[in-house]
């Protein structure tokens, strides 16, 4: 049976997803943050908050390693969002790693950025924050997700971006918000696949060139 509005959370300040995260970079009773605790502590935050988790290092310059760690539940996130099923990660990737200095580093970067965005919204157009229009974005972060890790050169940072913003939208049940991550989802797709245009024209012309 499905998980009746599985993205659903707190909107209230005191549970903001940036106060849960910068909760977690500064435990220092440990060195290192396991996938499946991030699932364990933003689980009232659900598949929404993950996916920003998952998706935000691909949209700053990070410490190599980091966005291969956080990117790869991006598939599956997006997948459960898009079937409406509770988050679930397999234990090959819930059982991955990183230094939380790395997460730290991370949070610094882009936590005043995230503070203002939560203030900015507030519920509204809230029916494009709720099933089923949720689970068309869930189909739109997917294929966001897949886009992401196509070797494409700079083709993952406008897809990221795409993702947090739809994330955010549905983690304050702001519709504008999702409205606005929905136009970046486009266009991210348009230009990558010129990229890929552009690229295949070049390698035709090149082995027409030799041949």
């Amino acid at each position: 049976m499905l998980n009746e509005d599985p993205s659903a959370s707190v909107t209230d300040e005191a549970y903001s997803l940036s106060t849960a995260l910068q909760r977690i970079a500064d435990r220092t009773d440990r060195d290192r943050i396991f996938i499946r605790d991030l699932l364990a502590e933003l689980d009232q935050r659900a598949i929404a908050a993950m996916l920003f988790v998952f998706a935000v290092p691909n949209t700053i310059p990070v410490p190599p390693g980091v966005s291969g760690v956080l990117g790869a539940p991006l598939l599956f996130l997006a997948a459960q969002l898009m079937l409406g099923r509770a988050p679930w990660l397999p234990a090959l990737i819930a059982d991955r790693s990183f230094a939380r200095a790395d997460f730290a580093r991370i949070l610094n970067k882009i936590g005043p950025w995230l503070a203002k965005a939560e203030r900015l919204m507030r519920p509204r157009l809230t029916v494009l924050t709720k099933p089923p229009a949720e689970y068309i974005i869930g189909a739109i972060m997917l294929v966001l997700a897949i886009v992401l890790f196509l070797p494409i050169p700079l083709g993952n940072m406008l897809p990221a971006i795409a993702i947090c913003i739809l994330a955010l939208g549905l983690i304050q049940r702001d519709g504008l918000w999702v409205i606005a991550g929905t136009v970046t989802a486009i266009v991210s797709v348009i230009i990558v696949s010129g990229v890929v245009a552009a690229f295949a024209f070049a390698a035709w012309l090149a082995l027409t060139a030799i041949f």
